[in-house]
């Protein structure tokens, strides 16, 4: 079902959320910014949401759900292109001063106008199939070593190697669209530790002596991402005995799984005896964040999910969108881990690390 009532604030972060929390993890403007005048940070940024136009107009054509689809795809480049240079004459339009939540909400607006709802279906019901085709072996694997402090390094590995199943950065549609992308070839390339952000030595410590009770994950794309990254930790953390809540969109946004797809793809895994490979199940949650877009502004959340997330003691923010661009300074009163790869040259410069570089933060809980 989709999120009904209004939304609230995500009750575990930091109090005063007004000084303590802003959705917004790159400063686009400052106060001394002339506000008539876009500054060069927004002009990258604005470019960067240009160049994803030509990706999204293909997918939009070959969306057979819509009828006339290349005709309203071509309506949907030229008004979404329209928009992003009026916001470049003025940043003040379309709702501005833009920054990434603004650019993605007038992209889905504008699909959602001219008659898309889900352009990116086609493809994650293909890479879903093929990831819980192999979602035994990942977990098999991963089972197999024993020394603990090896294992948990292995699963977060597994979660950079899914998140690269990315369709929102430009780059990847093109490498995805060539040759599609090797979950076991992603693991193996992954960039050399230390990585850009890498707190990993300090979860694992913290991993091997204590047991979370609850842990809330916000998790990201569809197929090899949530599949053979984050559903292979998160049963890691049902064996630790904790309780695991997945919080997915309320409605399709670029390849980012929702919450029907995520109900359906976990019954599609688990066996007769509502197991996930030998792991119980009874203590995995499936909730519906409220979220419609690939970024998350924790201040609206769904009632459902707020009111699962209030005892937990470890949240953990997935992938580009939520755990970096957005979310990368968010304090929590739990422990929490902001976890993705950088996908985008403009995040890559302003944290200074190389592009595919990856970000581990782990903070305790701020007292």
């Amino acid at each position: 079902m989709e999120s009904s009532g209004e939304l609230v604030p995500f009750p575990l972060l930091t109090t005063p959320i007004e000084s303590n929390y802003r959705a917004c993890t790159i400063p686009y403007r400052f106060p001394s910014d002339n506000p008539k005048k876009p500054t060069p940070t927004e002009l990258s940024w604005i470019d960067l949401f240009m160049n994803s136009i030509p990706s999204f107009r293909k997918r939009a054509e070959s969306d057979d759900s819509v009828p006339d689809a290349p005709i309203r795809a071509e309506k949907f480049a030229q008004r979404y292109s329209a928009i992003l240079e009026d916001m470049k004459k003025d940043p003040e339009s379309h709702g501005g001063p833009p920054d990434c939540i603004l650019l993605c909400r007038l992209r889905e607006q504008v699909l959602r106008e001219v008659g898309f709802r889900d352009i990116f279906k086609k493809v994650k019901d293909e890479e879903n199939a093929k990831a819980i085709s192999l979602f035994k072996d990942v977990v098999s694997l991963n089972d197999a070593i024993e020394d603990e402090a090896k294992r948990v390094e292995n699963l977060v590995r597994g979660i950079f190697a899914g998140n690269i199943f990315d369709l929102g950065s430009a780059k990847l549609a093109e490498l995805f669209s060539e040759d599609g992308i090797s979950f076991l070839a992603s693991f193996q390339n992954l960039v050399p530790r230390p990585w850009v952000i890498d707190d990993l030595d300090v979860f694992i410590t913290k991993w091997s002596k204590k047991t979370w009770k609850k842990a809330v994950i916000f998790v990201d794309n569809s197929g090899a991402d949530v599949i053979l990254g984050i559903l292979p930790f998160a049963r890691e953390l049902l064996r630790h005995g904790a309780q695991v809540v997945l919080a997915a969109n309320d409605l399709p946004s670029i390849n980012d799984v929702t919450y029907p797809e995520l109900v359906e793809i976990i019954s599609k895994l688990k066996d007769e005896h509502g197991k996930l490979i030998g792991v119980d199940t009874s203590n995995l949650l499936v909730a519906n964040s409220g979220n419609d877009l690939p970024v998350i502004d924790l201040t609206t959340v769904s009632q459902e999910l707020a009111y699962l997330a209030s005892d937990a003691d470890l949240v953990i923010v997935e992938g580009m969108g939520r755990g970096i661009e957005t979310n990368l300074y968010a304090r929590f009163k739990c422990d929490s881990l902001k976890i993705g790869m950088v996908k985008h040259p403009e995040v890559a410069q302003f944290l200074g690390g190389r592009l595919y570089d990856c970000v581990f933060k782990f903070n305790e809980a701020s007292s």
